[in-house]
């Protein structure tokens, strides 16, 4: 969705601009946790801009930033470096995935993806691994959680968050190389405890949005049937990867509301909302685009249950 910024006010431009996104991948069908996988390798890694001083902006805006916020963390977090899609034409039940995953931590994405400069850091390309390939782009997770009785979860951001406060999200956030032991490449490629070590990744996948649901919503885990894959969305501000999970409980919304006052990470948001398949494509439109792509995916998930037809997508623009 693109519109002129002609007559509007720089907040509702930057609403605007903020609220478009690119689907990467679809998978409306919904991929397990089986057929998921993870080739995680240094290969994915971020590459240094070879301007010396846009590379050097990244300490910069950093170190300026944790002279203002000195509680700023710099972990470390799984980096997108595309994906590579197996379909089987009538075959759900053998198509599969593979998300190519690098590292990078929290510094390097506030000093490029969110970087004032963010644009200068892209490559001209229809390639998205190459037109990202000097930010940090850390893959983002959220979850469209459904409850018994049909509502769709959706959280409104505090004012205290970093990223678009106030707005409407699903509950997210990232997977974390440090829930499995990760803090740099040890292994090589090709030996026995690398293959285990992808088989954690790919695990962290589906555990790490299952914990963001938790801590977030404050449901417990066992109300929580397995998520499902269901693609990958692109904020196209800052373009910022997110992996998008089907998520359903087995509670109902009025219980889900009264287990939310006691959630975790409860700070990050100010209201938990149940609502509407109506309702939930009114806030799609205060969404960042991030999030506004996950319910887009939702909606292609809804779509091919009730037609029956599968149609796998990559790089949809709105």
């Amino acid at each position: 969705m693109k519109m002129t910024t002609t007559g509007m006010s720089e907040s509702a431009a930057l609403m605007d601009q903020g609220s478009a996104f690119t689907i990467l991948l679809s998978c409306p069908d919904g991929i397990p946790s089986s057929r998921v996988h993870v080739d995680f390798s240094a290969s994915y890694d971020r590459i240094p801009h070879p301007d010396v001083n846009l590379e050097d902006s990244v300490n910069e805006i950093w170190t300026c930033r944790t002279e203002k916020n000195q509680s700023l963390y710099n972990g470390q977090k799984f980096r997108y470096g595309g994906h590579t899609f197996h379909h089987v034409p009538g075959g759900n039940n053998k198509s599969s995935v593979c998300l190519h995953l690098g590292l990078t931590n929290y510094r390097t994405f506030v000093g490029t993806n969110l970087s004032p400069l963010w644009m200068k850091f892209l490559v001209p390309s229809e390639d998205d691994p190459i037109k990202c390939q000097h930010t940090a782009s850390p893959l983002g997770n959220g979850a469209i959680v459904e409850t018994a009785d049909k509502r769709v979860l959706v959280l409104q951001r505090s004012h205290n968050v970093g990223e678009f406060p106030g707005y409407f999200v699903f509950p997210g956030g990232h997977s974390e190389p440090e829930e499995i032991g990760i803090s740099t490449h040890q292994t090589k490629k090709n030996s026995t405890d690398h293959e285990a070590l992808i088989d954690k990744i790919s695990q962290e996948m589906f555990n790490g949005i299952i914990r963001e649901v938790v801590e977030e919503i404050g449901v417990p885990a066992e109300s929580l049937n397995d998520p499902i894959f269901i693609g990958i969305s692109r904020r196209d501000l800052n373009v910022r990867p997110a992996a998008f999970f089907f998520v359903s409980c087995n509670l109902e919304s009025q219980e889900i509301q009264q287990l939310y006052s006691g959630a975790q990470d409860g700070y990050e948001s100010t209201r938990l909302y149940a609502v509407s398949t109506d309702e939930l494509l009114k806030m799609s439109e205060t969404m960042p685009g991030c999030h506004r792509g996950g319910y887009a995916l939702y909606e292609l998930m809804k779509e091919a249950k009730n037609t029956g037809v599968n149609t796998y997508t990559a790089n949809f623009y709105c």
